[in-house]
């Protein structure tokens, strides 16, 4: 796994030196560095990062400098003070029969504690500058409330943290026909817990390839860092499925290998997974989680899949047998897991803070199924720098309630369907990005896949994402998303789209900067016609370095053609500061004091209550374009939302909204929410669909109760996740009340797929509307669904 232009260190060679203990971690020291002091770290920290891989014979490590200043002591070292017993393990001069409970009695293995059931308060302590190889350490038990059980380090305060390197030796989460073990999934971590609860991992270091220098790429192979999991097939009745109260912290982790590709099963770093063999429908609800986890200033280097992990994808969840109907009719395929949220699986009270991934093989920080997380300060320096499928560098997934916050990733990769920084993934609620700051990564700036509600883009700093910058949507939401006061720096001649495939609900930009740096390529808006239809763009602005705009740039009929007057050179934008300067990097895009975009945006609940520079919103006569607001004018400190933009929207009046609608065929399933009504109930998000043996012709009648004249109709099939249209043939018929027969004005065979409207047949009275569905697609083997049918005079 380590990179190819990397060699392998020599036994016994400076090179095989882990870190020395760092009071804060390296990602912090490199802020504001002198050049002399930034080369004398660099050679402290870049060569003994990896440590030497196991072979017999290595030697003795090189010693390491002394500090400048005398190291705190670690952990261990300092009194116990929860009222547990400490034990000690000394790799070289430990014995197993000793009674373990002192340095000069201490034990010697990992399988001598992983062979031990430890109580509240009690502390594993491991010697500093001692190493385990090809041992594992799973230690038995459970803490309690104030009384944790603890897995530190003790020793000489300048030597290393103590090191696992487990290489590989661990059960295969597999059996022989490649079917998930029961018995032995989420046993593949250096250190495991397993239906345990209340314990703080700290100091240590760890590793888990059998061979530095070469990268798996085939074969069922699974490790990890540390792997901590509820394994429901093994907890007993009456035993607690909820797992309370975990903190991993100074861990450095690396060269966790396993191949590059989904294997159904995560791995990586730190991983928190729930594990079960049946479908999750035999499984109980409100349990079957973690709560109050804390996972922060750790370090992660060249490790697969991910750096940090949170997963409860086993429990039966893929396919169109493990789906379910929302509430509002929509199908989502088990993988989309809607399930958490309809049980409450959710792991919750999340914190995800200070920690730096270096060289993840997929996304760095991969979240599913939490809420009231947080997850800040992360810095992500590389990622999906192996995997072969797509992912993201941090996101969440089947969440809720969560945010998102400074946070800096570079280094991501080029790639076709995601691959981006940020994601605003499938079946979240509540769940904002804000205050981020990524550049220079090749794929773009947000994947954003739809089925959630309340999703908010607000305060983040985007320089050379090139690529797209608004990836995706496959699915419609419950509600509009909100990308306001982002800041986009990017070179038109690079960067693919803003948008690549079509947004299917509606979508808000407001008070967004688009700045151009390219002086030869207007802005690419969109590859497919009709992509914006659904997004709603006020006050932003649209620079062009090269004064020529795109006939593609979307309406905003209050927005600006105009230079932002940046406090720095958009060129010079800063990078390497680290995430604990991360306001540095957004200054350097605050306004000067003569820009036109002071005062120039427009109000609305979504942009929150500060800026990225936490100056709060905000002064002066109206909020401020971009991510900074200049503290000109008196203070605004209750803002109302008196001037809505969502009212602005749809204004021209729909003529079937709301009127009833009665189908030649219904499903009948989904909990009866796949009516007609749905056709003209306005919403994205619902639909109607045919029952499974309706045949064609399938007529859609309309009533509008009055004579009604329009001259354009608008139709939408469901095209959500990936669903195809089905509809090739089709007529428009109006109701003729003087022969009482249905005349047709207008027909297609081309389908109608997502976004159709039809013009082009003059101006039609009559009081009810047919939409006869007349042939399908001959691929196609569903019945049709519709999320919309709309009618408008348009007068033309």
């Amino acid at each position: 796994m380590r990179p190819a232009d990397t060699p392998p260190p020599a036994a016994g060679a400076a090179g095989g030196e882990a870190p020395k203990r760092r009071r804060f971690p390296a990602r912090a020291l490199r802020a504001g560095l002198t050049p002399l002091f930034s080369a004398l770290l660099a050679a402290l920290l870049a060569g003994p990062l990896v440590p030497v891989a196991h072979a017999a014979g290595s030697g003795e490590r090189a010693p390491v400098p002394a500090p400048a200043a005398a190291p705190a002591p670690w952990p261990g070292d300092t009194p116990n003070t929860t009222g547990g017993t400490d034990y000690f393990i000394d790799a070289t001069l430990g014995r197993d029969n000793a009674v373990g409970t002192s340095p000069g009695a201490a034990w010697r293995t990992l399988a001598k504690a992983s062979a031990t059931t430890f109580g509240p308060g009690d502390r594993i302590l491991l010697k500093a500058g001692e190493q385990w190889q090809d041992e594992q350490l799973w230690p038995k038990g459970s803490g309690s409330a104030g009384r944790p059980v603890t897995i530190s380090a003790y020793g000489d305060p300048g030597a290393r943290r103590p090191y696992i390197a487990t290489n590989g030796k661990v059960p295969s989460p597999f059996l022989a026909n490649g079917t998930k073990n029961p018995a032995t999934v989420g046993l593949t971590g250096a250190i495991v817990l397993r239906n345990q609860q209340y314990w703080h991992i700290n100091n240590v270091e760890l590793s888990n390839d059998d061979d530095f220098a070469t990268d798996i790429t085939t074969g069922s192979v699974v490790r990890d860092g540390i792997a901590v999991s509820v394994n429901a097939d093994l907890l007993k009745d009456g035993e607690d499925s909820i797992m309370d109260h975990f903190r991993i912290s100074e861990v450095y982790v690396h060269h966790i290998d396993g191949p590059s590709r989904w294997q159904r099963i995560h791995y990586g770093g730190v991983n928190f997974q729930v594990f079960g063999s049946r479908s999750y429908k035999e499984y109980g609800t409100g349990g079957y989680y973690f709560k109050d986890v804390r996972i922060e200033n750790n370090t992660f280097d060249n490790v697969e899949l991910h750096a940090v992990q949170f997963a409860f994808n086993w429990f039966g969840a893929d396919g169109t047998s493990a789906g379910q109907y929302d509430e509002s009719g929509k199908f989502h395929e088990g993988w989309e897991q809607l399930w958490v949220r309809t049980r409450d699986l959710y792991s919750r009270d999340v914190y995800i803070g200070h920690n730096y991934a270096k060289s993840t093989g997929q996304g760095a920080i991969q979240l599913a199924n939490t809420k009231n997380m947080t997850v800040e300060y992360n810095e992500v320096n590389g990622f999906l720098e192996r995997y072969d499928g797509v992912s993201c560098a941090l996101y969440l997934w089947a969440g809720a309630d969560s945010v998102m916050q400074y946070n800096e990733v570079y280094g991501g990769p080029s790639d076709e369907y995601d691959g981006t920084p940020w994601d605003l993934e499938y079946t979240n609620f509540n769940v904002t990005y804000q205050f981020n700051y990524s550049h220079d990564n090749a794929a773009g700036w947000m994947a954003y896949m739809g089925n959630s509600h309340n999703s908010v883009a607000r305060y983040n700093l985007s320089v050379n994402d090139n690529g797209v910058l608004v990836k995706n949507m496959l699915s419609t939401n419950y509600s509009p998303t909100y990308f306001t006061n982002n800041t986009f720096v990017y070179d038109g001649a690079e960067l693919d789209t803003v948008h690549d495939e079509t947004f299917l609900s509606r979508v808000y930009f407001l008070n967004n900067i688009f700045y151009n740096t390219s002086t030869t390529t207007p802005t690419p808006w969109y590859r497919r016609t009709g992509a914006l239809r659904q997004a709603v763009f006020s006050n932003n602005d649209f620079y062009e370095a090269g004064g020529v705009h795109s006939p593609q740039e979307p309406a905003d009929a209050r927005g600006l053609r105009t230079d932002p007057r940046f406090v720095g050179d958009p060129a010079a934008y800063v990078t390497g500061a680290g995430v604990d300067r991360i306001r540095d990097a957004a200054a350097h895009f605050a306004l000067r004091p003569d820009s036109p975009l002071i005062d120039a945006g427009r109000y609305n609940p979504h942009l929150g209550t500060e800026d990225f520079l936490g100056t709060p919103l905000y002064y002066g006569r109206a909020p401020d374009i971009g991510i900074s607001e200049a503290r000109i004018g008196p203070r605004v400190s209750d803002p109302v939302d008196t001037d809505p933009v969502e009212e602005e929207t749809d204004s021209r009046v729909d003529l079937a909204r709301g009127r009833p609608v009665t189908a030649s065929s219904t499903h009948p399933g989904a909990n009866g929410t796949l009516g007609a009504e749905k056709l003209t109930d306005g919403n994205p998000a619902t639909r109607w669909a045919a029952a499974d043996d309706a045949v064609y012709p399938i007529t859609l009648d309309i009533d509008f109760g009055a004579s009604t004249t329009f001259d354009e109709v608008y139709l939408d099939e469901y095209t959500d996740s990936g669903t195809n249209p089905r509809v090739r043939t089709f007529e428009l018929q109006r109701w003729d009340t003087g022969t009482g027969r249905w005349v047709t004005f207008a027909s297609r065979d081309t389908g109608i797929g997502h976004d159709l409207t039809v013009t082009g047949f003059g101006s039609v009275t009559t009081t009810r509307l047919r939409v006869a569905l007349t042939g399908k697609i001959a691929t196609e083997r569903y019945t049709p669904t519709m999320t919309g049918i709309a009618v408008y005079r348009t007068g033309r």
